[in-house]
């Protein structure tokens, strides 16, 4: 009779955790299909070779002719900089955490410092390095975009590498010491060849998080029609391409950002697509 009540109630209690799973699945499932449904159907109809290949001429925000090159070219450039910047400061700060102090209490606070800075709103970031740009005299430029970028992407990157790295089994690093290798050796012929597919996943997802990001370049990079020539230029994104077309009371403009939000969207899924691709060749290179 007990033995039966236990079995009841194990059965009730996995059926529940199916159809919330379920649930969830398919509210994931159905936002997912609602949100790229609502782009492809309001952006594919206004996106045009012209809208790729040319930057806004005259009017171009009261329905007149031209495209968003320089937004796709400014975001591009924003993101490749700050990922560029993040990577260099990101991985020594992993490979030290895991290669020289795996255990200590500076490793779970940096840890944690890293957590607390992923998880501040990237408009914070945004008027941090407003402020900063005010005390040092700086303008609104390329190269403000993607320090801030570069500040928001550490974090992300960083505790994304750590995650991976701390995944090597422990035998690796402790035959790589035994031989007489250098912790410093151990880190970079040991540990970041036989962690690169994922140390590559965590970059290309933190790329992936500053090409979308428009909070942080709103103050930082400023705007413009233009594509940027020097560090010191003001640069589109194509998220506030995304935002001031929508802000237009002209349907066609408005149509535009939901091409221009296409277009985002296709570059986030081809930087996806091609870190899951190139992990999976290096992975098989690493293993050969």
């Amino acid at each position: 009779m007990v033995r039966n009540w236990r079995f009841k109630k194990r059965h009730v209690a996995e059926t529940l955790a199916k159809g919330l799973m379920l649930l969830s699945f398919l509210l994931v499932a159905s936002s997912l299909v609602s949100i790229l449904w609502t782009i492809l159907s309001k952006g594919l109809p206004a996106l045009t070779w012209d809208m790729i290949t040319q930057t806004p001429k005259g009017g171009y925000y009261l329905g007149k002719e031209g495209g968003i090159l320089n937004a796709i070219v400014g975001s591009l450039l924003l993101a490749l900089g700050g990922t560029v910047i993040a990577l260099l400061i990101s991985l020594p700060i992993s490979l030290y955490l895991e290669t020289y102090i795996p255990k200590s209490r500076w490793a779970r606070f940096v840890r944690l410092v890293m957590d607390v800075l992923w998880g501040i709103p990237s408009i914070v970031y945004g008027a941090i390095g407003f402020t900063l740009m005010l005390q040092i005299g700086m303008r609104a430029s390329l190269l403000g975009g993607i320090i801030t970028l570069a500040l928001l992407e550490i974090p992300i990157m960083t505790r994304a590498i750590d995650e991976v790295i701390r995944l090597m089994p422990a035998d690796l690093t402790q035959a790589s010491l035994a031989v007489g290798a250098s912790r410093l050796e151990t880190a970079l012929r040991v540990v970041t060849r036989q962690m690169l597919p994922g140390i590559v996943t965590a970059v290309l997802l933190a790329l992936g998080r500053g090409i979308g990001d428009a909070a942080s370049v709103l103050f930082t990079a400023g705007y413009t029609d233009r594509i940027p020539t020097s560090f010191n230029s003001p640069v589109a994104s194509l998220p506030l391409a995304i935002f001031f077309q929508l802000g237009t009371p002209y349907p066609e403009v408005q149509q535009r950002a939901y091409a221009s939000a296409l277009i985002l969207t296709l570059i986030v899924l081809a930087i996806s697509l091609g870190s899951r691709v190139l992990s999976a060749r290096l992975g098989k290179f690493i293993n050969k």
